[in-house]
């Protein structure tokens, strides 16, 4: 992941902030097909500014455009809220009246927590992670249940304020904003709008279960630095039955060629009991087939039952040394090369 490297160095300039920096026109009551052509149009520009920022080294902060890329962004975001469809889900609600969807996301962030978290991935620590409340799947065996579920009901924090706590978390040494939930996904516009107002050249961060719609993807792009993707099922059957996540096994492909083309990405893998040859085996052959066999992989073996995990046998107990060893021997079969170790 060099480029994020760069940018947590300050040798680069996070997307964000080249987004931001480039200007681009636009009527804002335009149709939405034409905004989305424009930003087609402003994304083609971005690929070039991009490639000559690197080019050139240059890390220093850019100039904030009077209407930029960044701000088209955060426009088309708030369209896709009021006939909601940020996740593959596409619930239709309009959430800018009032109305809340499968998500029970509203029209502010309803904030959890937030802290450098020193228990992630080694290039990411310390952290600045944002728990935010509600989620797009309903995994049954979620070890954050409480916030993604409602249980926890979290307070409103707007965009202005969530902006001042990135900054905080940044001056305090994280090396990122680590957008988390339940998932992400549903304050996607919420987010765009919130690093509009950040005052320092912070890397991002999309720590989500990959189950966002292609429209979300688009927005994305040019927004986001690394993609801190969950892969969780290599079937629709299990994800269904399992997360209430129909159709997953396709979009979660799709989100990964997408994140992967757009900036640099790190899967999470968590193994299951009992789902070793319907869901790791395809998963980490995937990966390794389409994406590459150095793609950044985190296998993980910390699956213990919670929430409703024992309403179904095979989750209800946490996996055998026996099953740890077959998932590693599966990476091996599939060729992987970087594993989180």
């Amino acid at each position: 992941m060099p480029r994020y490297v760069d940018v947590v160095r300050g040798k680069r300039l996070p997307k964000w902030l080249i987004s931001r920096s480039l200007p681009l026109e636009y009527d804002w009551n335009a149709p939405t097909r034409e905004l989305w052509e424009r930003h087609e149009e402003g994304m083609a520009r971005y690929s070039e500014v991009e490639s000559l920022q690197d080019a050139d080294n240059k890390g220093q902060v850019a100039d904030t455009a009077s209407s930029s890329l960044l701000d088209l962004k955060v426009d088309l975001g708030r369209r896709i809220v009021s006939d909601c469809h940020l996740c593959e889900r596409r619930c239709g609600v309009d959430r800018l009246a009032g109305e809340k969807g499968y998500c029970g996301c509203g029209d502010t962030f309803a904030l959890s927590s937030y802290f450098p978290h020193m228990g992630e991935e080694p290039e990411l620590i310390p952290s600045g992670t944002i728990f935010t409340c509600g989620c797009t799947i309903r995994c049954i065996h979620c070890q954050n249940w409480e916030i993604s579920q409602w249980r926890e009901r979290g307070y409103d924090v707007n965009t202005e304020s969530m902006a001042a706590i990135v900054e905080d978390l940044h001056r305090k040494g994280c090396r990122n904003v680590n957008m988390v939930g339940g998932d992400p996904t549903p304050n996607l516009s919420l987010w765009l709008s919130t690093i509009r107002n950040v005052n320092t050249s912070v890397a991002t961060i999309w720590n989500s279960n990959s189950y966002y719609s292609d429209e979300a993807a688009k927005l994305l792009s040019g927004f986001i630095d690394l993609y801190l993707l969950d892969f969780k099922y290599g079937n629709n059957e299990c994800a269904e039955a399992i997360s209430d996540a129909p159709g997953y096994w396709d979009v979660c492909r799709r989100n990964h060629l997408t994140a992967q083309d757009n900036g640099e990405l790190l899967i999470r893998v968590l193994v299951l009991p009992g789902h070793n040859e319907c869901c790791t085996r395809p998963i980490l052959e995937w990966i390794s087939e389409s994406l590459g066999p150095w793609t950044r992989v985190n296998l993980m073996f910390q699956y213990r039952p919670e929430w409703r995990a024992r309403e179904r046998s095979d989750l209800r107990q946490r996996l055998t040394q026996k099953e740890i060893a077959e998932a590693r021997a599966i990476a091996r079969e599939a060729g992987l090369l970087n594993l989180v170790h």
